[in-house]
């Protein structure tokens, strides 16, 4: 069947039918194919919030996400020796990569491990021509031996469940990072006291981050955090270290791009309820309600949770600088932290 045979208005709606990956290897064919696909599945793909390239050390994996779904478009295996007698070759983005089928149906690129960088760079140059420069290309990479893509339009998702033993991973990993790659979001789980951050990091200028640790203080320090959502979990902690977090605040002296913020101590020196004495909270009146802040998250992840977790609170501090509001709320050994785009006549306005 030669789809060039048909009108435009059927070889739109085959094209319509088709999954992304099929399209994606459609796309191979001529230029001719690529400006078809791209005119005729314009408002398909407008309705496409980002293609994900999940880096792990087996089987790294292409998608493309909605808002709930993950369609894998290709995943790929280091098996180049090892090729079925149904491989295949392409010219992508000048580079001649195999593929072969596998029994689900998307084609798996196959390559030698020195050949990582330079083949998954030549897959997103094609899917950037393929899908446009309008889509998020989310780069997560699961540990810091792995290679860090430099392409455009690229933001990074950093999850890494261990740091590993050795500073110089590290410092290679962060070296590695091109200045212009935004890093969207850095978590870790287990993080190890080798792999201390310095306060020039990168990582510290995440637009998301959430870390699990010992202490609040070390290896990561709160007060270097320049970005705009944090979540902090760790087993020991200062009230001291919250108050002088809320303190520079308040002073407009950190914290500037700051919308959202927990942190959750296991064991602490003294009750939370201490910080709201020693920082000088405002007062909600008791008879009226307080407005929730909720905030879009700049990284959904894997709970498919949207938005942050709600505070209401009828405690809140005010910014001298520019008389901003953040909603503060201490419950348990959690302290939950909102700014707000309001001034504290507009958010005051908003209590019922």
């Amino acid at each position: 069947m030669l789809l060039s045979k048909f009108p435009y208005l059927v070889q739109k709606e085959i094209l319509e039918n088709m999954e992304y990956f099929d399209l994606f290897l459609l796309s191979f064919l001529s230029k001719n194919m690529v400006k078809l696909i791209k005119s005729s599945q314009a408002t398909r793909f407008k309705c496409i919030p980002r293609i994900g390239f999940e880096m792990q050390k087996e089987h790294p994996t292409i998608y493309v996400s909605s808002e709930s779904t993950k369609e894998v478009i290709m995943i790929s295996s280091n098996i180049s020796e090892n090729l079925r007698n149904d491989n295949f070759q392409l010219n992508v983005s000048g580079k001649m990569i195999n593929f072969e089928f596998v029994t689900c149906g998307f084609p798996m690129l196959a390559f030698n491990q020195c050949d990582k960088e330079v083949v998954f760079t030549s897959i997103h140059n094609c899917l950037l021509d393929l899908f446009g420069n309008t889509i998020e290309y989310e780069w997560t990479i699961t540990d810091c031996k792995l290679v860090v893509p430099r392409v455009p339009n690229a933001s990074l998702i950093l999850t890494f469940w261990t740091t590993g033993i050795d500073e110089e991973n590290m410092e290679r990993f962060e070296n590695a990072i091109p200045s212009s790659t935004i890093i969207k979001h850095f978590e870790t789980i287990h993080w190890r006291p080798a792999a201390t951050l310095k306060p020039e990091s990168k990582f510290y200028q995440s637009e998301s981050i959430e870390i699990r640790q010992d202490s609040l203080t070390v290896p990561v320090k709160l007060g270097y955090f320049q970005g705009r959502q944090a979540s902090f979990r760790c087993n020991r902690g200062r009230i001291s270290d919250l108050i002088e977090f809320v303190d520079r605040w308040k002073s407009g002296e950190g914290f500037q791009n700051l919308e959202h913020l927990e942190i959750i101590m296991i064991h602490t020196d003294f009750p939370l309820n201490g910080v709201l004495n020693a920082i000088g909270v405002k007062y909600i009146d008791a008879t009226k309600t307080p407005p929730t802040h909720t905030l879009p998250k700049v990284y959904v992840g894997c709970s498919y949770k949207k938005n942050t977790d709600p505070i209401t609170s009828r405690t809140y501090v005010v910014r001298e600088t520019d008389n901003r509001v953040a909603s503060i709320s201490i419950e348990g050994g959690t302290l939950s932290f909102g700014v707000w785009n309001e001034t504290e006549e507009e958010f005051l306005a908003m209590v019922d």
